[in-house]
């Protein structure tokens, strides 16, 4: 049932943030006057509408987008100097231009999109892909800031009983092993530390430092234990321990051994809690995601080659690939019904939240690729219209015709097919080839 529940909750956040999307498109084009005709979420019949003012507003049956119907997306045959019709590429754009021409009712020219100046047109494409990112800013922040997330805390989770060589791959103790500095001062599991050699400890880390600069020397050590603080003394001993770097990973050396330092030991281990985070972790870690989603769309198309692969031959999946339909739904799934001991309903609803974030900002970037018939290609070709204009102008010459965008027609038809394909492909590698979550 949680499994279910996860994969629900994945479906109604998309077509919520794709909602969103048309109306950071719809709400800046009725502002500039232009006549927004339709507002959908989804694709293909028609599951319910209703007309309020001049937008009929729905939900289609495929919930694979959306769109927002703006008048005179292109501009009329005369606008553009009615362009004699050669070929079958030519045949597409005039029936393009054509198309939108008739959506445009008698003494509304002024209305149609082809209209705005070229600024107005930039708000009104990139205010889907914004309203994308605002919405991974809110989920991330309700994640990092509200929720937290899980990192080491002061209450111990274990106290080893004795000191084992680094390295050691041994799980119990030997009559030759020496007793732990900690167990042999008394600490427990489930003590929180409050205060170590008469600093107050606020963090595991501060700990760990002040533990492992102590050296052999006494020092008094303060936890709280069922609600009372006991004070006790430890002497933690001089150890030889792997050396991490700021992720927690082993540092090797030139043979790819693990670097050791002698270091105070105590022998205790944190626990883990949800640590919230402050709001600048937000920005940070979205403009992260933001660099390795660009990063993950520029390398795409060498990823499909490999997805293929391991779809139709013997190669294998790699864990770090690009996910399809399929697989996204799995992994809410699973983030939903997670069983891990320690996983609860706050770490399942910030890792259900964390994904859609995820989608957010890919549905962010991947838009702002400047092809039609993403959002990409128009604010590309609103930024070509404006510059024949500023070139006009300094010039002195006549003001340009608007730029023909309907042109771009054949370009559209070729990246929704190849987008068509890609889906295909992701969607059945995630069910022949599926990435292992783990």
């Amino acid at each position: 049932m949680a499994y279910a529940i996860g994969v629900v909750v994945l479906v109604v956040g998309i077509l919520v943030s794709i909602a969103l999307h048309e109306v950071g498109h719809m709400v800046p084009a009725k502002k500039f006057g232009v006549r927004v005709s339709q507002y959908m979420v989804g694709f293909g019949p028609t599951l319910w509408s209703r007309t309020k003012g001049e937008t009929e507003y729905g939900v289609k049956a495929i919930p694979l987008g959306g769109y927002v119907r703006l008048i005179g997306m292109y501009p009329t045959p005369e606008a553009v100097g009615n362009p004699p019709v050669r070929g079958f590429f030519s045949r597409i754009a005039a029936d393009a231009r054509e198309a939108s021409a008739e959506e445009i009712r008698p003494g509304e020219d002024h209305r149609a999109f082809y209209r705005l100046s070229t600024p107005k047109k930039l708000v009104v494409m990139l205010g889907g892909p914004v309203m994308n990112l605002v919405i991974a800013v809110v989920l991330l922040a309700v994640v990092l800031v509200g929720i937290g997330v899980q990192g080491a805390s002061t209450t111990l989770a274990s106290v080893s009983q004795c000191v084992l060589p680094a390295g050691s791959t041994a799980t119990e103790c030997s009559a030759d092993d020496p007793a732990a500095p900690g167990a042999e001062a008394g600490l427990q599991p489930g003590d929180t530390v409050v205060s170590y050699d008469g600093v107050a400890v606020e963090s595991w880390d501060q700990l760990s430092g002040m533990i492992r600069g102590t050296g052999a020397e006494a020092v008094p050590v303060v936890v709280e234990r069922d609600g009372e603080r006991v004070e006790l003394t430890v002497t933690p001993v001089v150890a030889e321990r792997p050396v991490t770097d700021d992720d927690g990973r082993a540092v090797l050396d030139d043979a790819g051994e693990p670097v050791t330092r002698e270091v105070g030991f105590l022998g205790v281990s944190p626990g883990t809690e949800l640590q919230r985070q402050p709001a600048s972790e937000v920005v940070e870690l979205t403009g992260d995601a933001v660099w390795q989603t660009m990063k993950a769309v520029v390398t795409l198309p060498a990823n499909l080659v490999g997805i293929a692969e391991s779809a139709f031959g013997d190669g294998e999946r790699s864990a770090e690939g690009v996910l399809g339909p399929v697989g996204v739904a799995r992994l809410a799934g699973e983030v939903a019904s997670s069983d891990v001991e320690g996983v609860g309903v706050a770490e399942r609803v910030s890792g259900m939240l964390s994904l859609l974030a995820s989608l957010n900002i890919a549905l962010f970037v991947f838009n702002l690729i400047p092809l039609v018939p993403l959002d990409g290609g128009h604010v590309a070709a609103a930024l070509w219209e404006g510059l024949k204009r500023q070139v006009a102008r300094l010039r002195k010459l006549p003001r340009p015709r608007p730029a023909d965008a309907a042109r771009l027609q054949p370009v559209a038809l070729a990246v929704f097919v190849v987008l068509g394909g890609m889906g295909l492909l992701l969607a059945y590698a995630d069910v022949v080839a599926p990435i292992t979550f783990g």
